[in-house]
């Protein structure tokens, strides 16, 4: 304390900025490593950039050293662009750490606050609770805790760290009196004072050292490379095919043959496709956060469309997590909260002592702490009981944290004499009562007094009530405190019964719907009375056709098989006076049932079943800093209705990729069968493309409409249809066949239609030479042009198609898409730029074709469009 400049009552808050200028924040900076360059490197050599790497060498083996240039220069754009889009992406990612700021209560001018842990200092006193995350480097003071050290040391039991260590042997990480920052509080309490923050921590050294950064490539970006590779094998294999066959059957010379060899595997190529996807993600990440779902991986967005059930805790998910106090029940029978008796004078005084949380009566919103405990301080105060944080912390002996198995919690305090007071589940309590407090004193408490308690306790839960029992027990005088769990918990008193209301949040009955729709199952998992849970789910349609409940302790003996068959029956459940340890057990279960399961979760305990559910959804309001780091997703509002919302944008999402896949798959087929035209005619037919003008076509039209694709809002119906199965492929078979054979055939069929009427209109007949220098010359190039302006028709014809996989266009507005609006107005202005411009049509070879077959391409567009919505409203009648 004295080398720190601190004290007990804390730093100043004036000390404490100048000590955060002089330190600087309490934060892991990362050094500019070579990360960047190895992501960048990564461009270069993904399957479809080596494709073109190909055929670029291609090109300057032929002789066409210019092509080849033009090649390496469209690899080089590509790249650059996919690295801008994937660190947007990072960027995005990075930022949610904005979203879900560390916070630590510290002591300052004498009192506690909340500040966030990049503003700890040293000198800092630290309160150190089970559930918090220790945010630096600290040596207690006062009191024990048990740490998670595996961050630092691998090591997976907690350690104990206790103020009254003094063992000075071994390295600083054994030292039985520090904490550590990046460390996890998984049960008792403290007071510490910071020496070391940011890069100064142990923490911070092991960071110094590594600076590592890991990328987490989801499913969907694994099954997207393997298409390219997919697609690099293909287009190989057919060139290599038809190079001979070009040679030796068509006759052609050779360097048309490799002409053609390039021009297929250019025309093959979907520039762009993966880092599309990433950015896709990213912006659904960025969406969600804004909603109030905090998703900490890329790859969670696209798990979230497919999740299948939902086990959610009932109190600060479903309902408001704003508890008041509305009935106590005594001996004398069932009162109004608030209203002073003989018996609950005891019952205020045990409810004010066997509480953490910190509460004002004029300022009960400014409160802080446990809502239940928030509740009943409130209540107390209203019996005239004393619940200042004072006295209580000054009477307190020792204290026996909730115990989430147990459902109890104690404490030990001298209060005049030593007496424990002790709150939680009735049936918990009653199991440990012997006596019965009645207004000349405690009785011992007979069966018909247990039968009346357990009545009260039913009827207060069958009205959706929470219910909590309190009771205490004098230590006889010159008696030491009890310091074991056991020993405290025995022979208690009851004093009666505490009824509290958590209305349910009005969002979510519409929600529960939403995923009754969406074919969603949901679980209820908590740790509140049957009863309670099961009205509670009543109340947002939970279960409306019946609803089967089931406790922590009928699952205790339930075999695996009873479980698995109890999942497997379909019904909507509640597990109620469920242990955090029920949570993994039915994850696990129903994981094994092939669904795709998210969890929520708070507690400490709650993080293995948060770690081991497919999406782990940890609760960012009441949720501790355990919980929220083993989660893939943090509600900053706690809401359930935000988990079903993030359920929707991860549908969304996938939709959104599946679309603009189809967009960038469709310009395949007319990209590629002119040169099969070219080739099957023996050179008859002249190319109807040149490989500029694709890339020109693939790199300058087709991005910016893709990306805007990836922008798409929800489609109509999109929560009224069943998960996808975990297994389905983003790209599929009627998928596929959409792109390659409608959107592309018809797009092909008009690009060389267009192309040929161009040809015949100029005089040209099949074998007539249109190589530079002859007569037909400018003929061709007006054709290839007309080539170029159709694949760009259709196009547009193609986005709009795309923009819905099942429901029309109409229902979604054909002008929704701002984005897309503007990418078509880019694709449409660079064309003309292409076209007007001297240099850049001498580059991509252009003539502009007559203004009557200019006159035809608006139909193009239509045609595409509108045969793919007589499609989509065939395939609606057959699967309605």
């Amino acid at each position: 304390m004295r080398d720190l400049r601190t004290r007990p009552e804390g730093l100043t808050a004036r000390e404490a900025a100048r000590r955060l200028q002089a330190h600087g924040p309490n934060v892991l900076t990362s050094r500019s490593g070579h990360g960047w360059a190895r992501r960048l490197l990564g461009q270069f050599t993904h399957p479809l950039a080596l494709l073109l790497w190909l055929a670029a060498v291609l090109a300057w083996v032929s002789g066409t050293t210019a092509l080849a240039v033009a090649i390496v220069a469209v690899i080089l754009v590509n790249a650059a662009l996919a690295f801008a889009q994937e660190r947007q992406a990072e960027r995005a990612v990075s930022a949610l750490a904005a979203y879900l700021p560390v916070r630590a209560r510290v002591i300052r001018d004498g009192v506690g606050a909340s500040i966030e842990a990049a503003d700890l200092v040293p000198g800092d006193i630290l309160l150190v609770e089970e559930g918090d995350r220790v945010s630096a480097d600290a040596r207690l003071l006062a009191g024990a805790v048990e740490v998670d050290m595996s961050t630092l040391t691998g090591e997976s039991l907690p350690a104990f760290r206790s103020a009254d260590a003094t063992d000075l042997g071994g390295t600083v990480l054994d030292a039985k009196d520090l904490v550590f920052s990046g460390t996890n509080c998984t049960g008792g309490a403290a007071r510490a004072v910071v020496f070391a923050t940011g890069m100064a921590t142990e923490l911070g050294r092991i960071a110094a050292l590594t600076q590592r950064v890991g990328h987490d490539e989801s499913p969907l970006e694994r099954q997207v490379k393997r298409v390219a590779w997919l697609i690099a094998a293909v287009a190989v294999g057919v060139g290599l095919a038809f190079l001979p066959l070009g040679v030796l059957v068509a006759g052609l010379p050779l360097s048309d043959s490799f002409q053609f060899a390039i021009g297929l595997l250019v025309a093959n190529v979907p520039e762009g496709l993966l880092p599309t996807i990433t950015l896709a993600l990213a912006v659904g990440v960025r969406v969600l956060a804004r909603g109030g779902a905090v998703v900490k991986r890329l790859s969670a967005v696209e798990t979230l469309g497919s999740t299948t059930v939902i086990c959610t805790d009932k109190t600060g998910t479903l309902t408001r997590n704003r508890m008041r106090v509305t009935e106590i029940w005594t001996s004398d029978g069932a009162l109004h909260a608030g209203t002073p008796a003989a018996a609950t004078a005891l019952l205020a005084r045990t409810a004010a002592a066997c509480a953490n949380a910190e509460v004002d009566p004029a300022a009960p919103d400014d409160a802080t702490g446990d809502p239940t405990e928030i509740a009943l301080l409130l209540a107390a105060a209203d019996l005239g009981a004393d619940i200042s944080v004072e006295p209580r912390q000054a009477a307190r002996v020792r204290q026996f944290h909730f115990d989430p198995t147990l459902r109890l919690m104690s404490t030990v305090d001298d209060l005049g004499g030593v007496v424990v007071n002790t709150k939680g589940a009735p049936e918990e309590v009653l199991r440990r009562t012997t006596h019965l407090q009645v207004p000349g004193g405690p009785r011992p408490m007979s069966a018909e007094d247990r039968a009346a308690v357990e009545a009260a306790a039913a009827r207060f839960a069958a009205r959706g009530l929470r219910v909590l029992a309190l009771a205490y027990r004098e230590v006889p005088p010159g008696t030491p405190a009890p310091t074991e769990r056991t020993e405290a918990e025995r022979d208690l008193v009851l004093l009666g019964l505490v009824a509290m209301v958590d209305p349910p949040r009005p969002e979510v009955a519409d929600a529960v719907d939403r995923c009754h729709r969406a074919g969603i199952r949901l679980i209820v998992v908590t740790g509140d009375n049957g009863l309670t849970a099961a009205e509670i789910a009543r109340q947002v349609g939970i279960g409306s056709s019946g609803i089967t409940v089931v406790t922590g302790a009928e699952l205790e003996t339930m075999p695996e098989a009873d479980l698995d068959a109890l999942l497997r029956d379909g019904g909507e459940l509640v597990f109620a006076r469920s242990s955090p340890e029920v949570k993994l057990r039915v994850a696990d279960a129903l994981r094994a049932q092939g669904h795709v399961v998210a969890m929520t979760g708070d507690g400490v305990n709650d993080a293995p079943a948060l770690r081991r559910a497919d999406i782990g959804v940890a609760m960012g309001r009441s949720g501790t800093d355990v919980a929220r780091e083993a989660a893939t997703m943090v509600l900053t509002d706690d809401n359930f209705a935000t988990i079903v919302t993030a359920v929707e944008a991860g549908r969304r999402v996938f939709d959104n990729v599946r679309k603009f896949i189809v967009y960038i798959f469709a310009h395949a087929t007319p990209e590629v069968l002119p040169f099969l035209v070219f080739a099957l005619s023996g050179g008859a037919i002249p190319l109807p493309l040149t490989v500029p003008q694709i890339l020109a076509v693939d790199l300058g039209t087709e991005t910016l409409p893709a990306l805007a694709l990836g922008r798409e809002p929800a489609e109509p119906g999109l929560m009224d249809r069943p998960p996808r199965h975990r297994g389905d492929n983003v790209i599929d078979r009627p998928m596929l066949t959409r792109a390659w054979a409608l959107l592309g055939g018809i797009s092909a069929l008009l690009v060389l239609g267009g192309y040929l009427l161009t040809l015949l209109a100029g005089g040209w007949t099949p074998g007539a030479p249109t190589g530079p220098g002859t007569a037909l010359h400018h003929t061709w190039q007006q054709a290839t042009t007309m080539s170029f302006l159709g694949i760009v028709a259709c196009q547009i014809g193609t986005a709009f198609a795309a923009r819905t996989n099942h429901a029309p266009l109409r229902a979604i507005g054909a002008l929704s898409n701002r984005l897309l609006l503007w990418g078509i107005a880019f694709e449409l202005a660079f064309t003309a730029a292409v076209l007007a411009i001297p240099p850049l049509a001498r580059v991509f070879g252009m003539a502009l074709p007559p203004l009557w077959q200019i006159a035809l391409l608006p139909l193009f567009p239509v045609l595409v469009w509108g045969a793919d919505e007589l499609w989509r409203a065939r395939r609606r009648r057959v699967e309605g």
